[in-house]
């Protein structure tokens, strides 16, 4: 899968949870999840549970802990994706 089509597919998982709807018009790789869109921990949790659904994959504790940014969580949903074609 492309890299912007997962940036694409990852902003609509991303999207309910954003608190701030300013900094989502604004979104790029190096958004903080939780400090630029004020996701909370808990929406995090699911977040990541709506990319594995999504992408079809399972994102593991240690992955899932480094997913605090857009690109964070590009680059991990881009490996798994790779891993299994």
């Amino acid at each position: 899968m492309e890299r912007q089509a997962i940036v694409d597919k990852l902003k609509t998982i991303i999207e309910p949870y954003v608190q701030d709807q300013e900094a989502f018009k604004n979104v790029s790789e190096d958004t903080d999840l939780l400090n630029d869109l004020k996701v909370n921990s808990a929406n995090l949790v699911d977040i990541i549970i709506d990319a594995e659904m999504a992408f079809d994959i399972e994102i593991d504790d240690d992955s899932a802990e480094k997913m605090l940014t857009v690109k964070d969580a590009v680059e991990i949903i881009e490996q798994l994706t790779n891993d299994r074609e």
